[in-house]
């Protein structure tokens, strides 16, 4: 039976193994990562899926802006290589954004592959930059209120004050 809960200090060591598993080496690399630097995960967001006990997949998101507007940054999301295919991710991406929209959050992005993230709403933010050498292609963002991204654009860039 599976269980969501959300990420606690004693399950970082776990949750890190699992990224290193699911990504290359040098995942942290990544111009997405200096955005995290420094700055917390939104504690109530950052989640874990279990099976039995056994962790199967975990989400974390960060708070960014863009253009000085308050942003979730989604990622990394992991899912076991051996419960791939099984749907776990979205059970996590529905769970997780329908947690953001309680909490207040209005809009989401994330640098990924359009196919897969269309399927939650995610389209391409043409006007948003991502530090390089992102791929423009793979900036996606989702609405978690009418007209959220209307009129946001330009750089991304860290949000160290917490909060919605």
């Amino acid at each position: 039976m599976f269980q969501i809960s959300p990420e606690t200090a004693a399950d970082e060591y776990e949750v890190e193994m699992l990224f290193d598993l699911c990504f290359a080496p040098g995942r942290t690399a990544l111009s997405s990562y200096r955005l995290r630097d420094g700055v917390s995960p939104v504690a109530e967001l950052c989640l874990l899926l279990r099976d039995e006990g056994s962790l199967r997949a975990a989400i974390r998101y960060w708070p960014v802006r863009v253009a000085g507007r308050r942003c979730l940054l989604l990622g990394p999301i992991a899912v076991h290589p051996t419960a791939q295919g099984e749907g776990l991710g979205a059970l996590l991406m529905h769970d997780s954004l329908g947690r953001a929209r309680d909490l207040g959050w209005s809009r989401v992005m994330l640098v990924g592959d359009a196919p897969y993230y269309s399927r939650f709403g995610f389209a391409r933010l043409e006007h948003v930059e991502m530090p390089p050498p992102t791929n423009p292609e793979r900036v996606l963002g989702l609405e978690l209120q009418a007209g959220a991204w209307a009129g946001v654009e330009g750089p991304v860039t860290q949000d160290i004050a917490q909060g919605t």
